[in-house]
């Protein structure tokens, strides 16, 4: 499971971080990191919620991590709304 490693890091979070946010024990997150263990599936529901990516891409059936485009549609606008609200404001300054 080395792609919850990957997401992790890319989010520049430490195990007890992830472990916190979810629940989920710090060592249970290693273990599924290095491979000892295999997540069970309410760890893998928690872990892709947490990481807002597939149960898909976290076992490795798909290389594509969005759940879908929706999802990718709703988060980008958010961004849209935060940028235009951060305009607002350097405009206003």
């Amino acid at each position: 499971m080395n792609r919850i490693r990957d997401l992790r890091e890319d989010m520049d979070l430490r195990q007890i971080d992830v472990a916190e946010a979810t629940g989920i024990d710090q060592k249970t997150l290693s273990n599924y990191e290095t491979g000892k263990t295999q997540p069970d599936a309410r760890a893998l529901v928690v872990l892709a919620d947490f990481f807002h990516v597939s149960i898909d891409y976290l076992v490795g059936r798909t290389d594509a991590p969005a759940r879908d485009s929706q999802y990718i549609i709703n988060e980008l606008s958010k961004i849209q709304q935060d940028l235009e609200r951060i305009k607002k404001n350097v405009k206003n300054s």
